[in-house]
């Protein structure tokens, strides 16, 4: 259990005035991060609790799907790079990059993984039986964003789950690829946003006619998208046209004009990577080929920032189960007999295994009524006179509803 007194983040009633996105003001007011200068934001422990909780639902999804979790380095040598082309900042334009003192060879600071996770596995792949790999990584990312006004959700450092799949040919691809849109599709669910997420049709730019974009609708969102209810599909704006219409089997009539945050995507490669840096296999006809790939992200950030966007209400976070800081805020109004009984309620509530922020402190019930709605955990528990008057009852508070009864203590520990 936490005491709220101990809590090292308290809530605030502004946010800094420069910050605009919505979900940065609730969770720098909430007390989940703290805003070191635009797109860049420190995790408390209350926002750490949720990200590691966003962390290891993804984590579970990757594994199910056979992934295996490695760690690569952040610095990146400018050479594998510069095989594939894209060390340019005429080609990507978001790069930062650093200088070695003794000798001045330049530096990258990984944006991702796809080249240097090539060039690793030439030396582990040798024939048709090292494959298929799927290779993920939960990693901190660095893009030089132009536009860094979108709180959690346009980071220029950000945690990112980028997994890369290798597969002796693209239908043993394309069967994985569909494996993986179903699992990201779990992952938005669990996370609370699985009625507003649509799998959606995108550019492929040179790799393949389309990738697809995890989509989740909301007026914050930066994309336009078209989005058909019955199917749970949607096409983004930057290829609407009829004809892409006519080979998803959409029609003009069916789709609706939608604003909405990306969550995540998964792409295909193609051979490309595999080429240009040199990575091949014997088949078993003895013939070398290049590994098919595929690459799958994730920004963890940017996902808790969406559900802060979608989520939330006029007086604050709302978050759902599975990501909650904690699972019960358990608001004391008053001491002596009221605290003892507070404290042997949080006592079972974590021998059971639940986790208990509690608000000890000597404050108005007023402003822990507001500051629990704030940080938004799922269940409010009050314990005051009230409680005491009624043996074996608590008052309970659903935050995503706002109702309140009483409820038998003993039902909580079940």
């Amino acid at each position: 259990m936490q005491l709220y007194s101990e809590l090292f983040s308290k809530t605030r009633k502004e946010a800094p005035k420069d910050e605009v996105s919505r979900n940065a003001q609730l969770l720098i007011r909430a007390g989940f991060i703290n805003k070191e200068m635009a797109g860049v934001y420190s995790y408390l422990p209350l926002g750490l609790r949720v990200l590691r909780k966003i962390e290891n639902i993804i984590r579970e999804e990757m594994n199910a799907l056979g992934g295996q979790e490695i760690l690569m380095t952040t610095l990146q040598d400018s050479s594998v790079w510069k095989k594939s082309g894209r060390w340019s900042e005429s080609v990507v334009d978001n790069w930062f990059k650093t200088k070695l003192v003794n000798n001045g060879e330049e530096l990258g600071i990984a944006n991702t993984h796809e080249e240097p996770l090539t060039q690793l596995l030439t030396n582990h792949v040798r024939s048709h039986n090292d494959l298929p790999l799927y290779i993920y990584q939960i990693q901190t990312k660095f893009r030089n964003e132009l536009r860094a006004k979108s709180g959690l959700m346009r980071g220029r450092e950000f945690l990112m789950k980028d997994l890369y799949s290798f597969s002796e040919n693209e239908e043993d691809f394309r069967e994985f690829y569909e494996k993986c849109a179903e699992s990201y599709l779990s992952i938005f669910k669990r996370v609370g946003l699985g009625e507003v997420v649509f799998r959606t049709f995108a550019s492929g730019g040179s790799f393949s006619k389309f990738s697809d974009e995890f989509q989740a609708l909301s007026d914050a969102g930066e994309d336009i998208i078209y989005v058909d209810d019955t199917k749970r599909i949607a096409v983004n704006k930057e290829v609407y046209t009829p004809e892409v219409l006519s080979s998803l089997s959409l029609s003009k009539e069916s789709l609706q004009e939608k604003k909405a945050i990306e969550v995540g995507n998964i792409f295909p490669l193609g051979t490309r990577y595999a080429e240009v840096i040199g990575l091949s296999y014997l088949d078993d006809a003895g013939k070398r080929q290049h590994p098919y790939m595929g690459s799958y992200g994730i920004g963890l950030g940017r996902l808790m920032g969406a559900v802060v966007e979608i989520l939330s209400d006029d007086k604050g976070i709302v978050w759902p189960e599975e990501i909650a800081p904690y699972e019960y805020h358990l608001i004391v109004l008053g001491e002596g007999e009221v605290e003892k009984r507070a404290m042997r309620i949080a006592d079972e509530l974590e021998k059971k295994g639940a986790s208990v922020l509690i608000d000890e402190r000597n404050v108005s019930g007023g402003v822990k009524f507001s500051d629990a709605d704030l940080i938004g955990i799922p269940h409010q528990l009050i314990v005051g006179e009230k409680t005491l008057e009624k043996e074996g009852f608590v008052e309970c508070k659903e935050r995503k509803s706002n109702k309140i009864s009483m409820v038998e203590v003993n039902t909580l520990y079940e």
